[in-house]
């Protein structure tokens, strides 16, 4: 008996936001080389790529954090129902190399670090978001307020760090494991972790439904569990 054919599709062209840009390029590979389908993502911020789909740019599928899925879902550019969970992905707290190194195992200890802190760099999407909602919660948005630093899209905050931009800076792990020049802390204490879900979603304009939920479903297997957590990721479906 014959092996099955691979797909015909030639190309599947996908556009992600940075944070996923590792994990991506690996999983499209081995995806490749499994189905003979290709399939390439195109990494940059977050926002330049649902600005990109909304524009009705060629892109089959979009990996982006799951409400900015839902967004695009909501104005027709993500078509409705192919939403699917891939990784979960935490956020991490760096200095750069050879800096004094803060207290950030609990919370309280963390609150601290962030007051003390010349400036703090965050990125723009959910974890931004989301830091700036602890900040107040805290009590402390109004004090350290002019001390933040908002990377521009696709700009690593840990470039910031690196360059010395910022004293601390936050964002997923993901994007600081592999960068040279800072040190990750660690992970957000417990009481205050930030965790982004990202998603993928097959475009509107796609013509290749079939063979890029064919890709999704890859993505979503146990097959594609130890190269998400090789880049700081953990499955969405657990």
């Amino acid at each position: 008996m014959q092996a099955p054919k691979p797909l015909t599709t030639t190309h599947i062209a996908g556009i992600s936001s940075m944070a996923t840009r590792q994990v991506l390029a690996e999983l499209a590979d081995a995806y490749c080389q499994r189905s003979g389908v290709k399939a390439a993502f195109e990494s940059v911020g977050g926002v330049d790529a649902a600005k990109r789909v909304q524009a009705g740019e060629p892109f089959d599928v979009v990996v982006l954090a799951a409400e900015a899925i839902d967004k695009l879902i909501a104005s027709r550019h993500v078509v409705a129902g192919s939403r699917s969970d891939l990784v979960r992905s935490a956020v991490a707290i760096a200095v750069r190399a050879g800096a004094p190194k803060p207290d950030i195992d609990t919370e309280a200890a963390l609150r601290r670090a962030v007051l003390s802190a010349r400036t703090i760099g965050h990125s723009t999407g959910p974890s931004g978001t989301a830091l700036l909602q602890l900040f107040e919660r805290w009590g402390i948005a109004d004090t350290v307020r002019p001390r933040i630093v908002q990377a521009p899209p696709g700009v690593p905050v840990g470039q910031l760090v690196a360059d010395g931009e910022v004293e601390i800076g936050f964002q997923q792990y993901s994007e600081m494991m592999h960068m040279s020049g800072i040190e990750v802390l660690g992970q957000m204490p417990p009481g205050c972790e930030i965790v982004s879900v990202f998603s993928a979603g097959l475009c509107a304009v796609s013509k290749q439904a079939d063979a890029v939920r064919a890709l999704i479903d890859f993505m979503r297997s146990p097959a594609a569990v130890e190269a998400m957590q090789r880049q700081g990721m953990e499955p969405a479906a657990v």
